[in-house]
């Protein structure tokens, strides 16, 4: 038994020493469609989902998903969308096309940040965090398409990643909300 445990030691002091360097979750200060700051700090507590929108997508529509969620968990759950023109140049517009977009045929009421970039040399930190193990210390991922989703926990830590065809309101999703 001794050497079972010896084993998950290291294996925890590994993952402890990879993500040491690395901000973590509640360190990233990003600006709004706005242009304000938005301090993740503030999110202490509450668990969030993390989502790449696009405009001119065929997810598009699970704006209306993700505002209703938004609603019916705001206690407890914030929602964040980053628009990002990375697949198939599908979010080509500018902030205040963006905003005017999501609010006028969606309600949205979320927080909506910057666009930015998802993937390549250009990625933001946040999504260089949500998709490296070494710097979440959970799991490496790849961003797929538009609207796909990261679950962070209500102590900043990545619970799980859902990919664009998982609807913001799916079993897994509600699940993951109604769990302590």
């Amino acid at each position: 038994m001794k050497k079972y445990e010896v084993l998950l030691f290291f294996m925890i002091m590994s993952t402890v020493a990879a993500t040491a360097g690395s901000p973590g979750f509640y360190d990233f200060k990003v600006k709004t469609l706005d242009g304000k700051e938005f301090d993740f700090a503030s999110l202490k507590g509450k668990k969030v989902m993390i989502v790449n929108t696009a405009s001119k997508c065929g997810f598009t529509p699970q704006y209306k998903e993700l505002e209703d969620l938004y609603n019916k968990y705001s206690n407890e759950l914030v929602i964040i969308g980053f628009p990002a023109n990375n697949f198939g140049s599908q979010e080509p517009g500018t902030a205040a096309e963006i905003r005017a977009f999501c609010t006028n045929n969606y309600g949205v009421t979320f927080p909506m940040m910057a666009k930015i970039s998802v993937k390549g040399k250009d990625m933001s930190p946040v999504y260089k965090w949500l998709t490296s193990r070494s710097e979440n210390g959970v799991m490496d991922s790849e961003v797929k398409w538009n609207f796909q989703k990261y679950l962070i926990d209500g102590n900043g830590r990545l619970v799980d990643v859902l990919y664009s065809k998982e609807s913001p309101e799916s079993e897994k999703v509600l699940n993951w909300l109604s769990a302590k």
